[in-house]
């Protein structure tokens, strides 16, 4: 179960787009891969590389975010020793690195008007020059760029450049955010699960309960597959008893009672210039709409239920801590635990 190289998913939105890449993937044209963090635009990259006939040959990388714009094309096209402070010996270029092979763009929206420029030209007559030197040197690289921008937007508004847009995207694959890929959060929440569990060496995988599955699937995974990896690995990870389903889902690993807040703000005295009474509901939790509830008692059990069973998860199914963290007695929270049948749960 080798991490980084599979595409895990049958939802027709995310074939399409694996189905689009391969057959991309035989022509040495320039490749534009688009979607939202976390949607596998470097898993495309790849498998646009491998399937190509330049398997065999160099795959370079470039994090066009990563540099600031003053190292971008030294980067891009290399410089000569002494072609600025710090130019201490001469550097070939990602584009030479890549010769013969694929180059992978990602961020490309970051880019600076000058890098487009000379991208453009690289691209166009296929010969890149280092700074500080008047030669020019041939290339054959194969350009696959990515980014979660909307480029013709930023084309029309005069952010980027409309002709290299023009040279970049003879094909353009879109991806799927997780939301819009159906079925596919329980394959992959299966397939990151049971590789945990193999790496933790567990005899048996127990699979999610009833309402850790609910929540993984209701959940909107702005983070896309990335995200989902993060949550159900360190889901695992966490759970003690591989004999007994994992029940615990941690959604937000900076959640934590402990967790610094950020410095308090004066408050101005009541009349001060400038300011204006404090709201007396400000302390009041946000209302939420409960047009659903059609049966008060079982809504409010429901509830409480789950506010019980999330910090009974959250605190190792310590019950005396569980009952601190909620404010109650220890016999105040066996009591509740008996009326929602949790008695059976794990101790802490």
């Amino acid at each position: 179960m080798e991490r980084g190289v599979q595409f895990v998913g049958q939802s027709g939105a995310f074939l399409d787009a694996v189905e689009r890449a391969s057959r991309a993937a035989a022509l040495s044209r320039p490749v534009l891969v688009i979607g939202e963090r976390g949607t596998g635009k470097e898993l495309i990259a790849d498998r646009l590389h491998q399937l190509s006939r330049r398997w065999a040959e160099p795959m370079v990388t470039l994090n066009c975010a990563a540099l600031p714009e003053t190292l971008i094309e030294a980067e891009l096209f290399g410089h000569e020793q002494g072609a600025f402070t710090g130019a201490t010996r001469a550097r070939a270029g990602r584009f030479e690195e890549a010769d013969k092979g694929t180059l992978f763009l990602d961020e490309l929206a970051t880019l600076s008007m000058g890098a487009q420029e000379r991208l453009l030209r690289a691209i166009e007559y296929g010969e890149v020059t280092r700074i500080g030197s008047s030669r020019s040197i041939q290339v054959d690289v194969r350009i696959v760029a990515a980014t979660n921008e909307d480029l013709p937007r930023l084309a029309d508004e005069g952010l980027f450049r409309a002709d290299l847009l023009d040279r970049l995207s003879f094909e353009v694959i879109t991806l799927p955010p997780l939301r819009a890929r159906e079925g596919d959060v329980p394959v992959l929440t299966e397939y990151f699960g049971r590789r945990m569990a193999t790496e933790l060496g567990w005899e048996a995988w127990p699979g999610f309960d009833e309402r850790a599955w609910q929540g993984l699937n209701e959940y909107a995974w702005p983070g896309n597959v990335r995200e989902l990896r993060n949550v159900v690995e360190r889901a695992v990870y966490r759970w003690d008893d591989w004999t007994r389903p994992v029940a615990h889902v941690v959604y937000d690993p900076f959640d934590s009672p402990w967790k610094p807040e950020a410095a308090p703000h004066r408050v101005a005295s009541p009349g001060e210039p400038g300011t204006s009474p404090r709201p007396a509901s400000s302390a009041l939790p946000m209302q939420t709409t409960h047009d659903h509830v059609s049966d008060l008692r079982i809504a409010v059990d429901a509830h409480e239920r789950a506010i019980i069973e999330h910090h009974l998860g959250k605190n190792r199914y310590n019950q005396r801590q569980t009952a601190k963290s909620l404010g109650l007695t220890y016999d105040q929270l066996r009591h509740c635990m008996k009326k929602h049948g949790l008695m059976d749960k794990p101790a802490g």
